[in-house]
Parts: structure tokens; C-alpha cells; sequence
């Protein structure tokens, strides 16, 4: 990935592969056919997509956590493999998205935390703590909370201005609005 040129973001989807393989395509189907989170999302990373290469997994999808604007973390009840160091593709990459301080979006599939399996509970609870996430039970209620943060997101981040902000900016801007007729006033 390479950087993002002004208001169009790259987005890094995160979670185990296997487990959640349609909400990662689906996910990625939407932000880039959505009229509006296209104009403003250039690229969506999935892992799955890269061709095959003479690189360590890991180098890469550090790397392309590194690059992203936006992290997006889907978890579910699988942890994933383990590395040498007894921790997930999945852990890393929240860990370094909290590195390098990008933007972190987390979205827990179900309500069941029993069934998670013991490091996916602690993951799933660390991220609690750090940011707030969106439960979900299929993959229409995941597009939904998806969508509803990245508009937030992008509202934040100056890319897209709410409703709300353009109605105060035109009542503003009016020589009617109250806090101009007080400067007219005022100025008497």
C-alpha cells in the first residue's frame, strides 16, 4: 500500500482468516461499492488477496498495518495460529495499529464471550478497554455498525461534513442569524 492522498483512506481488515472469511469479503465488497465510503476509501488490505511472494507473512501485514489510515478489527471465537511468542496474526496487528497510532475501528462477532476460545476472550477484553466496539450477530449487522463508524470516521476527520455542521455553517453565514445581527448591533 502506499499513502493516502488527501481525504482518500486505506483501510486494513484484521481477524482470523478462517473463521470469518465472509464478513472480511463482504466487508471489503461493501466500503468499496458504497457510493459514498468509495469516494473517500481508496484501498481495503485483506491478506487473503496478495499473491504469493517470497516474504514473511508477518513482514507484510505489519507492514501494511503501518500504511493504513484505518484498522478494522473483526474478532470472533477462534484466536488463530500462534507465532513463536504464543500470539496471533490478529493480536500483532491491533498491537501495532495501537503502535502506530492508527485508527481503530473493533467489531466482536455474538454475545456468547464463553465461547470464545481463552486468548480471544482476553483480546476481545483488552480492545474493550481501549476503544469501543460494536457487537454483531451476522454480516448485515456487521455492515451496518461498519458503515456507521467509518461515516463517523470520516466526519472526524474532516473528509465529510455532517448535516448538523453545513445547517450551523448556512445559518452562520446568515446576516440573519442572531450572533451577526448582535456584531451589527454592537457595533452601533
Amino acid at each position: 500500500m502506499k499513502k493516502s492522498v488527501a481525504n482518500r483512506y486505506r483501510l486494513f481488515i484484521s481477524s482470523v482468516q478462517k473463521e470469518l472469511a465472509a464478513e472480511r469479503r463482504a466487508v471489503k465488497d461493501y466500503i468499496l461499492h458504497d457510493p459514498l465510503l468509495s469516494r473517500f476509501i481508496s484501498d481495503v488490505f485483506l491478506f487473503e488477496d496478495i499473491p504469493a511472494g517470497d516474504r514473511k507473512p508477518d513482514d507484510i501485514y505489519l507492514s501494511e498495518v503501518e500504511q493504513c489510515d484505518i484498522y478494522l478489527a473483526i474478532l470472533g471465537n477462534e484466536y488463530g495460529w500462534k507465532n513463536e511468542d504464543g500470539k496471533s496474526p490478529t493480536e500483532l496487528e491491533f498491537e501495532h495499529a495501537t503502535k502506530t497510532h492508527r485508527e481503530r475501528l473493533v467489531f466482536v462477532k455474538g454475545n456468547d464471550d464463553e465461547a470464545r476460545e481463552p486468548d480471544m476472550a482476553k483480546l476481545v477484553g483488552r480492545a474493550g478497554r481501549q476503544v469501543t466496539r460494536r457487537r454483531f450477530s451476522d454480516i448485515p449487522g456487521l455492515i451496518r455498525e461498519v458503515y456507521a463508524s467509518l461515516v463517523e470516521c470520516l466526519e472526524n476527520r474532516g473528509a465529510l461534513r455532517s448535516t448538523a455542521s453545513i445547517s450551523m455553517e448556512r445559518k452562520s453565514a446568515s446576516p440573519l442569524h442572531p450572533s451577526n445581527l448582535m456584531r451589527e448591533d454592537c457595533s452601533k
